[in-house]
């Protein structure tokens, strides 16, 4: 919910960061296996988000 409120850049959000332009990714668990959200800001102004991955750290689309 936050980032459909508060847009998709979480520089708040331990673990987070910018993978590019559009694309953001965080680490939600940490340990084996280490799990990562990814996810692209596809819409701008109206801050639609689509969730791209979610999974373990090794397959991430990075």
């Amino acid at each position: 919910m936050q980032l459909r409120f508060e847009g998709p850049v979480r520089g708040d959000w331990p673990n987070y960061s910018k993978l590019g332009k559009n694309r953001h990714h965080c680490h939600i668990k940490k340990g084996r296996p280490t799990y990562v959200a990814v996810w692209e800001d596809v819409s701008g102004h109206i801050k639609l988000v689509e969730i791209v991955y979610v999974g373990t750290h090794e397959d991430a689309p990075y």
